[in-house]
């Protein structure tokens, strides 16, 4: 396929430009403009959002009817399956943003064909002739889309088969052929085989447009049915937008990433293209940090497992390419207001979330410092021992893998101190582990397996619509059932002693949500009585209340009282504001850097999750307390608004992790206190909460702390049962309740005194029978070997009998044993100048634990380990002979 040159000189524009653009021409097709939803979808499949589309998939899925027929986003996204490749190419990343553009059975393929030529010709200046069109190969419709109403020739519209030109939600549902524009860079940008052309994996040709005709539904049988409703989903990388309008060679030379790479490169002191070392670390970097940013302002935190293990990693591998350059200190920090200047226009959650984002970013890269450090010390071990070996003079890959995947070494910082070391490093052995744990990872894909599946709720919340909620007023309400569930399916009605879910036309009763658990209470009609025992979203916005019947019958159609346990609701009503105070309390006192994490509203306690470094001092705790305190003895109005979710945001209401707002937003404020965004109960006066008392303050994650607290009624009990314990601890002591920590700590001294005072006696005791111990030992080609058994003696204290025996016989092996709670413990030691001969007390004690099935080991002076049946401890100890012996006849 021949390149034709073109006069035609793109616009520059910058990503920023390109984004409003984009949102603005299908704002002008009728399409509802919807900001970006959050990376942490709210689908069980799925780890992060990979797409535009996937805010929309039950839309397209027909499990939910859509708001809107016409719909378009900048959508920002993180995809991580190839992690690896980051930074090695020219378009992989792990955060990007797509702009898509949505349609729910309105417009299809006569539409947006000739919508998506006019906007990369017309709009953004594309220049025509390098344009490209693939359809699905018995496509004739789009085919004859691209040729009659935009006038593609027939030589540019080629058609691929399924692999690459078909979209599918899964093995069965929804499908349809797709669409793809892609743009000829030319030769410069080619692989250079003789066969380069459409459909190459090369640059040349960039896909920069796909076009999805969601028109099918696929059976079991692979049959596929027309559906009713044809939707339409696009999908265009901004990125690859952005390098072709900014005449670049790749996403990273773009004004979206070059900002952040200069950074970089300033700070390392190196110069962007001067080595593939340098430029492949500063575009690992700049990608990984943008997507770092906006995962912690979405709420997610570093952790062991799911999107926050990907967090870690992403946060690790920055680290560890940063050395690559020479940046042995902290330097994220230095590239952040880069990342903001570039983002926050469009995504105000970066200056929203600044302080926890620093504060995440410092925590994490400090704590990677010193893990990298324990993995200089392997490789340095593991690399002496290759040049002591002096065979091969290479690094096993296994050890290569080691370091990459528990201390965060990328191969190259491997490599690189290899060879200074004159020691080259196995890659096929490398590539080998990695492998393995791709295969790992792929069998432990969420995506892979889990499809999104229509069933009784999803269906009824489609047809049904959102239940009304009217306990913002009042406990009580007159409502119809409008479904009964029972078993997973619906069900006419549900007898005496049945249980159950209830749909009603509308409810009082708080569904679980934002942390704060779901009401119970009755439904009572005539002769009938239904027992609320939760309530809860069983899909979208329909509200399910489970329980059982107690008498009578309840039927669909039937009229019924929604009756709440009122006193429970108060209950949860004043932990709920008391959490809002709490947050605000530990702002203050903090810094703001306090960030909610998480929260657990019910009408026992609140818990609350806050972002911060380390636990609450005494005076802290103390201090937050008498804050919360303060505003409760204020007894001022607490007030709830309705407002546009933009409104508030531009009001500085604060919006709390996990929830997932919409258009319209309830605001809570506590005059002259705190202004949050947040649906659920509350008090209505601050007064109403009482006394708020933090019980409990502990760790349970990197940075991230959880209080449990008590407020009300709830309050008084935990500090009458403290009070009632304080009074039993002075009357067994003997001594006033404000003299019990002094009491305690004198207790303590005199106890710890008794135990070195016996510590001393049970060593004196055994030390006395040393020589009696060396008398019975054995001697084995000039080393002394000493076994004993002994009760409930510590390790320490063997230890010490130990080294006096050491003192005594300067060529001895000794093994002692010690039996207690039916476990043994063992302790082995060797004197230098038994170690000389041969003798390794580590291995002795591995060898005689497993005789008694245990395990342990050790250096050659020093070894401990264990057994878990002691009825075998003599056995063990005879064979400590032969294993001595053996030991010394190995090195003679």
């Amino acid at each position: 396929m021949n390149f034709k040159s073109s006069s035609k000189e793109i616009k520059w524009r910058s990503a920023g430009e390109l984004r409003e653009m984009f949102l603005s021409y299908f704002a002008e097709k009728g399409s509802r403009i919807y900001r970006s939803f959050p990376l942490v979808p709210d689908d069980p499949t799925l780890l992060f959002t990979v797409a535009g589309m996937v805010p929309f998939k039950p839309y397209f899925l027909g499990l939910k009817t859509p708001e809107v027929t016409r719909a378009a986003t900048a959508q920002k996204c993180i995809r991580t399956n190839d992690i690896d490749n980051v930074g090695h190419t020219a378009r992989h990343h792990t955060f990007f943003e797509m702009l898509g553009n949505f349609s729910f059975g309105d417009y299809f393929k006569k539409e947006i064909i000739p919508w998506a030529w006019e906007f990369v010709t017309e709009r953004v200046g594309l220049d025509p002739d390098r344009l490209y069109a693939t359809v699905y190969l018995d496509d004739d419709e789009a085919h004859d889309f691209w040729r009659d109403l935009v006038g593609l020739p027939e030589n540019r519209i080629v058609r691929f088969g399924e692999e690459d030109n078909f979209w599918a939600a899964g093995p069965t549902g929804p499908c349809g052929p797709c669409s793809e524009l892609l743009y000829d860079q030319g030769p410069d940008f080619s692989c250079g085989k003789p066969d380069c052309g459409l459909g190459c994996s090369c640059d040349r040709y960039l896909e920069i447009w796909n076009l999805v005709f969601m028109q099918f539904s696929r059976d079991e049988s692979g049959k596929l049915t027309p559906l009713p409703k044809k939707n339409i989903d696009t999908g265009m990388g901004l990125e690859r937008l952005a390098s072709i309008v900014q005449g670049v060679k790749g996403d990273f030379e773009t004004d979206l990433f070059k900002p952040i790479m200069d950074k970089a490169c300033a700070i390392a002191g190196i110069e962007y293209g001067a080595s593939p070392k340098g430029d492949l670390a500063v575009r690992v970097i700049s990608d990984h940090l943008r997507a770092s940013a906006f995962m912690i302002a979405d709420g997610v935190l570093p952790s062991n497992e799911g999107p926050g293990y990907v967090l870690r990693r992403l946060i690790r591998r920055s680290v560890r390419y940063g050395r690559l350059i020479g940046l042995e200190k902290p330097f994220l920090l230095e590239l952040m207001p880069v990342v903001n200047e570039i983002m926050s226009g469009q995504y105000s959650e970066l200056i929203e979330q600044s302080q926890t984002i620093r504060q995440i970013l410092e925590m994490e890269e400090t704590r990677f410092g010193h893990t990298l450090a324990q993995g200089m010390e392997l490789l340095d071990g593991e690399l002496k021992k290759v040049a002591a070996g002096g065979k091969s003079g290479t690094l096993p890959g296994g050890v290569a893998f080691a370091l990459y995947d528990t201390y965060g070494f990328p191969l190259e910082l491997t490599e690189e101190i290899s060879a200074e070391a004159g020691i080259e490093v196995c890659r096929g052995g490398f590539d080998s582990e990695m492998e393995r744990q791709r295969e790992r990872a792929r069998a432990a894909s969420k995506q892979s397996a889990a499809v999104i599946s229509a069933n009784a709720y999803t269906r009824l919340a489609d047809r049904l619509g959102p239940t009304r909620f009217d306990g913002y007023e009042s406990t009580r309400a007159d409502a119809v059932v409008t479904a009964i569930i029972s078993g997973g399916r619906e069900a006419a009605s549900l007898s005496e002693g049945e249980s159950g879910m209830i749909i009603l036309s509308n409810t009082p009763f708080y569904a679980e949500r934002g942390g704060q658990t779901g009401d119970r209470g009755t439904l009572e009609g005539p002769g009938a009585c239904f027992v609320v025992e939760d309530t809860v979203y069983p899909s979208g916005e329909m509200a399910a209340h489970a329980g059982r019947v107690s008498s009578g019958a309840i039927k669909t159609g039937m009229k019924l009282e929604a009756i709440v346990d009122s006193e429970r609701r108060d209950a949860t009503r004043r932990h709920h504001t008391a959490t809002h105070l709490l947050h605000e309390a530990l702002t203050r006192v903090l810094g703001n850097h306090v960030r909610q994490a998480g929260s657990l509203v019910t009408p026992e306690f609140l818990r609350f999750d806050f972002t911060h470094f380390g636990p609450l001092s005494q005076d802290e705790i103390r201090e937050v307390e008498r804050m919360v305190y303060r505003q409760a003895l204020r007894a001022v109005p607490v007030k709830t608004s309705v407002m546009n979710y933009d409104e508030a945001r531009k009001l500085g209401v604060k919006a709390l992790f996990e929830e997932k707002y919409g258009d319209v937003v309830r605001v809570l404020d506590i005059p002259g206190f705190s202004t949050e965004l947040c649906g659920g109960t509350h008090v209505s006066n601050t007064g109403e909460i009482g006394l708020v008392k933090i019980a409990k303050d502990e760790g349970i994650g990197s940075g991230v702390r959880r209080l449990v607290a008590f407020a009300g009624m709830a309050s008084l009990d935990l500090t009458l049962d403290a009070f009632s314990a304080l009074r039993r601890a002075s009357d067994v002591l003997g001594v006033d309740a404000g003299s019990l920590p002094a009491k305690a700590e004198e207790l303590l001294a005199g106890k710890k005194q008794l135990e070195r005072k016996n510590q001393e006696l049970l060593f004196k005791s055994a030390a006395e029978g040393v020589s009696g111990r060396l008398k019975d030992a054995k001697k084995i080609g000039g080393v002394i070997l000493v076994t004993d058994r002994m009760q409930n003696t510590p390790r320490d204290l063997l230890r010490q009998i130990g080294d006096r025996i050491k003192q005594s016989e300067p060529m001895a092996v000794i093994l002692l044993a010690s039996v207690e709670d039916g476990a043994v413990t063992l302790v082995g030691m060797a004197s230098d100048e038994a170690v000389k001969r041969g003798a390794h007390a580590g291995n002795l004690v591995k060898e005689v634990s497993s005789f008694m099935g245990g395990s342990g080991g050790g250096k050659p002076a020093a070894g401990q380990g264990g057994g878990k049946d002691p009825s075998r401890l003599e056995e063990a100890l005879a064979s400590a002979e032969s294993i001595v012996k053996a030991q010394l006849e190995n090195v003679n």
